[in-house]
């Protein structure tokens, strides 16, 4: 039995975690909501933005210009991608959608791969978050206590766009019945390269803030994929609020469970979503038009 401080530990692991999910899917919920594109380079995205950060942090000790210039480059690739190869998939079977976005990933990787070889690089951490902070009795990092409120800050963001402005109205009414909104006369495709780079940005912003935290390697994201998909399924597609929950309730089980067993933290995260499959096929807080 692990003891109380390892577990208290571990709970602020999975907070950790949780909200970083919770970033990185709530862009592949947009993404897959909206267009209906079944985006399976969220993870190789989510490392072009852990690089864009190393690469950043090479000519700049600002902290907040790293996360600027790579946000920017994760808009302008968003953007590339959405008019280049994206857009011509809208209307086309979900196989091909997995395989075009499977392949785009694979590049992906593969670039990062010959530009930077395959060895791990170091993003530092910055100097506001250097050393540990004492909590009772618990000693924690400081920048992965810190970095828990900057994602909060930042989903608070991203629902402010999506629930309090005309262009989020519009993203959440093609989430809910893309048709209607089409009888209503309103065109989507305007906003779907914006829709698409504001996902990109998001699991980008993700890689970003999580490169100071590990080393950073061209397969980092391969898992937090996965993850990303679990947690969609457990919060429901199309729910921002489903991908916050999910996010933090999947941080939560994989840290915890990893305090008795670690062998056992993703078959417990697997099983969970098993059984709310069998239970509740819509997820948490999704629809069942939409499961």
């Amino acid at each position: 039995m692990p003891s109380w401080p390892i577990l208290l530990s571990q709970a602020f692991n999975g907070l950790a975690l949780g909200t970083l999910l919770a970033l990185v899917s709530s862009g592949l919920t947009i993404i897959l909501g909206t267009l209906g594109v079944l985006n399976f380079a969220h993870g190789a995205l989510f490392t072009v933005g852990a690089y864009a950060a190393f690469v950043a942090a090479g000519y700049t000790d600002s902290f907040l210009l790293i996360i600027l210039s790579g946000c920017a480059v994760m808009m302008v690739l968003g953007i590339v991608l959405e008019r280049g190869i994206i857009r011509l998939f809208y209307n086309r079977p979900h196989e091909d959608q997995i395989l075009v976005t499977y392949g785009i990933g694979i590049v992906l990787v593969e670039t990062i791969r010959v530009v930077f070889g395959g060895n791990a690089q170091r993003v530092p951490v910055p100097w506001w978050g250097e050393g540990a902070s004492r909590l009772g009795f618990l000693i924690y990092p400081t920048y992965r206590l810190e970095l828990i409120f900057i994602i909060a800050a930042l989903l608070l963001v991203l629902y402010l766009v999506l629930y309090r402005t005309s262009v989020g109205l519009v993203v959440r009414a093609g989430i809910e019945n893309p048709k209607m909104v089409g009888i209503l006369g309103i065109d989507l495709r305007p906003v779907f390269f914006l829709v698409f780079a504001l996902g990109v940005t998001a699991v980008g912003l993700a890689g970003m803030l999580y490169a100071p935290v590990v080393a950073v390697t061209p397969d980092m994201g391969a898992n937090f994929m996965v993850q990303s998909f679990v947690v969609i399924v457990l919060g429901g597609l199309g729910s921002f609020p489903g991908a916050v929950v999910g996010g933090i309730l999947a941080g939560q089980i994989i840290s915890l469970t990893s305090a008795f067993n670690s062998a056992y933290s993703e078959v417990m995260l697997y099983a969970l979503m098993a059984l709310l499959l069998v239970l509740r096929p819509q997820g948490l807080f999704g629809s069942e038009g939409r499961a």
